[in-house]
């Protein structure tokens, strides 16, 4: 199909063997990819930090060509995966079947790192400076990105964030937020109700009214851009009691939203505290405590941005806009005008099976190689 699929292919088999789900180092990717890196002539640095768990996990920043203090261009992807079922036993191990590539990380990044270290490592007579940046812990709340932005590593005027988004320039995408609300209330014999307070019944008067906004005001401010174009709520976990003649004191819930680029992420974690506040007010001992976990904001590039358009012409492919997060928010943050392009489809992502087509890789190298030739290859 092409002469670098035999290239892109064995770099993708050795970086999929490579487990790094979220829990684990990412060192040995890293090795990988900065050895191919500076044997092209590329400088780079490590950024090192332990997560939570005390893992230490690193980012790479590699540099090319030019004198500039900031990079013309970034290639940015994400070096950590989610975790695989144990019964998919070739989960490590690259294997082709119809013009498919299976791996867990195939799609979601591994096959974007592989176009963009194949494309940037046979970039010739560079004007201006190439950056290759791989993170560490996306899949976790974009850490590793974040990290970078604290330290103000990661600078370039253009940046291509890769992700599954089968070749498509992706301009904005939704933020990702979540919180914990633990509602109180007091325990006592189911039979004898008012001996007690049901925290679930108290949860459920809280969830009502936040149903209520989320098809109400959360629906006034609108991105047409996005489907569905509003900040999305959902609870996805729920917990309460104990047993089921108790009355339960403690009903805890999780709510995720999802804000439309421009808008507060802030702005459901407000919505949260005044319902609280009204609950209180209506209901002597209501108790309520919310504890705010995340607030990612979204992005939006300018549909007009020369990398867009960029993309947009030699994949034929019109921008678009997603809902999932992405490491685009903290590029802006750094300075780029930032899109979201890579290979494979996000709909086959986090699950077993997983693959990229060997068509969109090949296609997305290509691309990624007059991307750098256009801004920042010589005349």
């Amino acid at each position: 199909m092409n002469d670098t699929l035999p290239a892109l292919r064995a770099t993708l088999r050795e970086l999929v063997a490579l487990d790094t789900t979220s829990s684990r180092p990412n060192a040995p990717l890293i090795d990988c990819a900065q050895g191919l890196l500076e044997k092209a002539g590329f400088a780079s640095q490590r950024q090192r930090y332990m997560d939570e768990a005390g893992v230490e996990k690193v980012n790479l920043v590699a540099v090319k060509g030019g004198d500039e203090g900031r990079a013309a261009l970034a290639l940015v992807g994400h070096s950590d995966c989610v975790p695989y079922d144990a019964a998919w036993t070739e989960a490590l191990r690259l294997t082709e079947k119809e013009g498919r590539l299976y791996a867990r990380g195939a799609c979601d990044t591994k096959g974007f790192i592989a176009c963009a270290l194949h494309a940037a490592t046979h970039a010739e007579r560079l004007r201006a400076p190439l950056l290759v940046v791989l993170t560490a812990d996306e899949e976790v709340g974009l850490i590793g990105a974040k990290r970078l932005v604290e330290a103000g590593l990661g600078r370039a005027r253009h940046a291509i964030v890769g992700e599954p988004t089968s070749l498509r320039p992706v301009r904005a995408n939704k933020g990702y937020c979540l919180a914990e609300v633990e509602v109180q209330g007091k325990e006592g014999h189911s039979a004898y109700p008012d001996s007690g307070a049901s925290a679930i019944f108290r949860a459920g008067r809280f969830l009502h009214r936040l149903e209520e906004l989320a098809h109400t005001t959360l629906r006034e401010e609108r991105d047409e851009g996005f489907e569905p174009p509003f900040t999305t709520v959902n609870v996805g976990l729920i917990q309460g009691g104990k047993a089921k003649n108790v009355i339960p004191g403690a009903c805890r819930f999780t709510v995720e939203w999802r804000p439309i680029p421009g808008q507060s992420p802030e702005r459901v974690a407000e919505m949260l505290e005044r319902i609280r506040q009204e609950l209180v007010r209506q209901e002597p001992g209501y108790e309520a405590r919310i504890r705010v976990i995340r607030t990612d904001r979204g992005v939006s590039t300018r549909p007009e941005a020369e990398v867009v358009r960029f993309l947009a012409k030699v994949t034929g492919n019109a921008s678009a806009t997603v809902s999932f997060g992405t490491e685009a928010p903290q590029l802006t943050e750094l300075g780029a005008e930032a899109v979201v392009f890579g290979p494979g489809d996000i709909r086959v992502a986090h699950q077993t099976g997983e693959y990229v087509p060997v068509e969109d890789l090949v296609r997305c190298e290509a691309a990624l190689a007059q991307a750098i030739q256009h801004f920042c290859g010589a005349p």
